[in-house]
């Protein structure tokens, strides 16, 4: 079963090109991982320094995996010292009909 991620955090302004020069490495990075489906950054219409990575993974061994990787473990908290403020990860599944 698919395992959906949204991770929404807020960019310090003076830090939005910084934070998305950083963020194309783990998109980069993460995107080649076996069990990646969608590994995507997005940025809010209304504020461009709302942004937040959606992800599709092939199920919560491939999520573990990618939690656990080098390129994760660096990159992530340097995103989140860019920031103001960042929500909590949620984790979806998709409801089959």
């Amino acid at each position: 079963m698919n395992i959906k991620i949204i991770a929404e955090m807020t960019v310090k302004p003076e830090c939005l090109d910084t934070f998305l020069a950083t963020a194309k490495e783990l998109v980069d990075k993460s995107t080649a991982e076996e069990g990646n489906i969608i590994y995507t950054l997005n940025q809010n219409v209304a504020d461009p320094c709302v942004l937040a990575f959606i992800e599709t993974w092939k199920d919560q061994a491939a999520v573990d995996y990618h939690g656990a990787t080098a390129h994760f473990n660096t990159i992530f908290p340097k995103l989140q010292a860019l920031c103001s403020s960042t929500q909590p990860i949620k984790l979806f599944k998709e409801v089959q009909f």
